[in-house]
């Protein structure tokens, strides 16, 4: 065996294997990236469809933003809220809909949301302190 086959034959694993580890060490680093950091449940009642300015919001990412608003730090409500220490801060809030953007929730479920009288699951997806993806299962 010549030695230019030697290296065609031993140098294709080489670079799998190392293309391998790249991929696993980034992979790794995506996975840890998107760990759950927080959830909570809310009820979307009436309060929660306006802004502080009185205006009818239309996103399903205002509205939930509008309800930590509520929540945290204007102490507004309704039964079935939960207290999360993630959107206690208004510039976690302020992130709101880039998360819902990154993250997920069903045309559907968006839709009962922007109604009210829904009751959101929401999980928080990221790393220590930073959010960077939401998940919002909604009930009616």
């Amino acid at each position: 065996m010549s030695r230019k086959t030697q290296k065609r034959r031993f140098g294709l694993p080489s670079a799998a294997f190392a293309v391998g580890l790249v991929l696993a060490s980034l992979g790794g680093t995506a996975a840890r990236a998107q760990e759950l950091i927080g959830s909570y449940v809310a009820y979307i009642g009436q309060p929660d469809l306006f802004s502080s300015k009185g205006a009818r919001l239309n996103q399903p990412w205002q509205i939930l933003r509008q309800d930590r608003a509520n929540f945290h730090r204007y102490g507004i409500s309704q039964p079935g809220d939960e207290f999360d220490p993630f959107f206690g801060s208004i510039d976690n809030r302020g992130e709101m809909e880039r998360m819902v953007m990154n993250g997920s929730i069903d045309p559907q479920a968006a839709k009962r949301l922007v109604q009210g009288g829904a009751t959101v699951f929401v999980r928080i997806y990221g790393s220590g302190n930073t959010g960077t993806s939401l998940t919002v299962t909604v009930a009616k």
